[in-house]
């Protein structure tokens, strides 16, 4: 099969795109998808660059979280999905632990049945592959911070892949009282029509040194400790930037597990039209230009996120 695959880590050089790599197995509780389209997150590139060499899987590796699908095969075990189910789903259970050698930036792909969620009917495959991780993040952060209607709260980076998905969850599913996000110039608007009530352009104003306060800050960028200043009395930050909060601040860092029931909860949303995914204008990128898409998602310039697609 066709798949893009790293044999040493480094910059976008280190990808190749080969056509001679055996398609997986699927173990007994897994599935084989035919890909259809993939996306790319930020722990993409960080996995790339060696960040977790340490806890990684072995070298050569085909990278990609996110995928969409039709399975094509299933495992002995596998209990509800069936040849021909379209699927999505973040393959990869624990994000930084051990992940997947073989990832979705290929012909082919395997995946536990658990993380997995059939698609919903409204969305095609390249606005299905723009969610899983993305959305799975949001969800976990809001879920776990004891989110609530009437609550209020401010996302930092709200045009990127979780920070799109935070605001329409907080406005639209959890109930928020007052949703402020942060964006540089262009993509204030993109805030508004995602639901924030507030958009705040962060190369003009220091969010913490507004008169608003918040019961949750959603940290998507990395600034925890300016973030903290930004907090009711009571109130909390949760970050999954992959930067962990200073001691003693109101603060907890989580890392995704992913989970289809997950994707499961957040369907009847999807299917509503309540919350969409966001892709960046730019794309989708084709497959052929997986290395074009790794250096756009690294400039953090991207609104929503970098789709791959369509998959040979």
């Amino acid at each position: 099969m066709k798949a893009w695959i790293y044999s040493e880590y480094g910059g976008v050089d280190v990808l190749k795109l080969k056509s001679d790599v055996p398609p997986p197995e699927p173990a007994d509780d897994q599935v084989l998808i035919k890909v259809v389209a993939a996306a790319l997150n930020p722990i993409d590139f960080k996995r790339r660059l060696g960040l977790l060499k340490a806890i990684d899987s072995p070298l050569p590796i085909v990278p990609g979280y996110d995928v969409a699908g039709v399975v094509v095969k299933v495992g002995a075990k596998v209990k509800e999905l069936k040849v021909g189910d379209e699927v999505y789903g973040d393959i990869i259970e624990k994000a930084i632990d051990g992940p997947k050698q073989y990832g979705t930036l290929a012909e082919y792909t395997v995946a536990e049945e658990k993380l997995l969620a059939l698609k919903p009917e409204n969305l095609d495959f390249r606005q299905a592959a723009a969610l899983p991780l993305a959305v799975e993040t949001a969800y976990e952060g809001l879920e776990r911070a004891g989110f609530s209607e009437g609550k209020s709260i401010l996302v930092l980076g709200g045009a990127g892949g979780v920070g799109s998905f935070v605001i329409q969850l907080a406005k639209h599913v959890f109930g928020a009282s007052k949703v402020a996000a942060t964006s540089s110039t262009t993509k204030l608007e993109l805030l508004k029509s995602l639901g924030a009530d507030l958009a705040i352009d962060y190369t003009k104003d220091n969010f913490e040194d507004l008169p608003d306060k918040f019961d949750l800050v959603y940290d998507a960028v990395g600034q925890t400790e300016r973030a903290v200043k930004a907090l009711k009395e009571g109130g909390i930050v949760v970050t999954a930037a992959g930067i962990s909060p200073p001691i003693g601040q109101p603060s907890f860092h989580f890392v995704l597990t992913s989970n289809g029931d997950f994707l499961k909860k957040i369907n009847p949303y999807l299917e509503s039209g309540k919350v969409k995914p966001i892709i960046d204008p730019k794309g989708p990128f084709s497959f052929d230009k997986v290395k074009e898409a790794f250096s756009y998602l690294e400039t953090s310039r991207a609104s929503g996120k970098v789709v791959i697609y369509p998959i040979p």
